[in-house]
């Protein structure tokens, strides 16, 4: 099958359903000949900052000289981005290949009665194999979803195991208490591991550190009180961490400590054979991008947009807001799915906007309609209006906006992707 194809095999397979535990990604991966047993891995679970956490790490080993591999999800402007190697994308036609592979053998699962292997379960196989293939040094793997069940667990011990920031989201699937999602995601945490965390909140830290004594897996702490904020602002901030000081392009109330996780773990990674210089640190660091954390799309309006879709990401949110944007008026874009926890958000978030657009992300069966959010928002904050469309909802909120005011688009990662693009190609006109 040609690209195309192999896209629409995948999507098909969200007909099948899923089967709850590890058992038919390690018979998928089996039959595959378990390719993922020929990569070293950094896993990485935990609710908000995963991506970014990669995002320095990559940059900063990739600057070390190290042949890196990445596996994220989800994806904002490219559905490739999902896998690559050294900054390069996996190739259409590699990417195809990888699925005719698999669902040759998925054929033959089926035809002996056993499930067929969900959408991520194939993505997460055709990583594998294209890891394989290049003969990474590293791999940064991202979970999914939770830990202990997710697809990428079927790794033996990773090298280095990393927990970002914990809080509550996927309820449904992960619990519905701080320690339940702690645990699941506390899963990934193997004897033979090194394991490191930012500082948890204490019912999450419990989880961790109870798990980290029963696999014999010493924990190390990223704590932010040992990094101190120099100077941040929309485009970017300075830290001094140790007798050091670093400046990062990501901003964000939150970007220091996901900053300062990723040093750590290079400290840990520099024990086990993977050593980075200081200089390759700071460069990597600043270097890096992460598109969709609080990014700025343009000035005058300032014009921002963020992933902030659950509670956690929500006081993250608003702890820069704060920060950055005191005194100024705020129009909000939001767009979410209906099987997040929505009202939390609006509740942390609605008293710093002036007046909030409401949109639905598009193509997506989870998405909430902008008039049932509209009615959510109304219980809080009394200036509400819907929008049609992505594009209509930018282009009433540059009718709000002022030269001085801020736009901020967040809820959803969703449809950050194309309302960038609705961004960049209305400034295009206008220049």
């Amino acid at each position: 099958m040609d690209y195309q194809q192999s896209r629409a095999y995948i999507r098909d397979a969200q007909q099948y359903g899923s089967v709850l535990g590890l058992a038919n990604m390690k018979e998928l991966m089996s039959r595959l000949g378990n390719p993922q047993d020929d990569s070293r891995y950094i896993h990485i679970a935990g609710t908000n900052g995963k991506g970014s956490v990669i995002a320095y790490l990559y940059t900063m080993l990739t600057e070390a000289g190290y042949h890196v591999g990445r596996y994220v999800s989800p994806t904002i402007y490219s559905y490739r981005e999902r896998m690559e190697v050294d900054g390069t994308k996996v190739s259409r036609d590699k990417f195809a290949g990888y699925i005719t592979k698999i669902s040759k053998v998925i054929h033959e699962m089926t035809k002996e009665g056993l499930p067929h292997p969900t959408p991520f379960e194939i993505e997460t196989a055709a990583a594998f194999l294209f890891f394989q293939e290049e003969k990474c040094d590293l791999v940064l793997l991202e979970v999914g979803m939770g830990g202990d069940m997710d697809a990428t667990n079927i790794i033996k011990a990773p090298l280095l195991t990393v927990i970002v920031s914990i809080s509550i989201d996927h309820q449904g699937f992960l619990g519905n208490t701080l320690g339940e999602i702690a645990e699941k995601k506390a899963g990934i945490i193997k004897h033979g591991c090194r394991a490191v965390t930012v500082t948890q909140q204490p019912e999450a830290m419990k989880v961790l550190q109870e798990t980290c004594e029963r696999e014999r897996v010493p924990l190390h702490i990223a704590d932010r009180n040992e990094a101190r904020v120099l100077e941040a602002d929309c485009f970017g901030q300075t830290f001094r961490y140790g007798e050091e000081t670093y400046e990062i392009s990501l901003a964000g109330a939150y970007q220091t400590e996901n900053a300062l996780l990723a040093l750590k773990a290079l400290e840990l990674l520099e024990n086990i054979g993977f050593p980075t210089t200081l200089a390759q640190r700071k460069k990597g660091l600043g270097k890096t991008c992460w598109g969709g954390r609080f990014t700025v799309l343009h000035k005058n309006p300032l014009f921002i947009v963020d992933g902030a879709h659950n509670p956690g990401a929500a006081d993250m949110l608003a702890a820069s807001i704060s920060r950055y944007f005191e005194g100024r008026n705020i129009y909000y874009i939001m767009g979410v799915f209906r099987d997040k926890d929505y009202r939390t958000v609006i509740q942390k978030t609605h008293s710093y906007a002036k007046k909030i657009l409401t949109i639905e992300t598009p193509d997506n069966p989870r998405a909430l309609p902008a008039a049932e959010l509209a009615a959510a928002v109304r219980e809080y904050h009394p200036d509400v209006e819907e929008t049609d469309s992505i594009s209509a909802a930018v282009d009433r909120a540059y009718e709000l906006a002022g030269p001085e005011d801020v736009i901020l688009a967040f809820g959803s990662l969703s449809f950050i992707g194309e309302l960038t693009k609705t961004v960049r190609d209305k400034e295009r006109i206008k220049a």
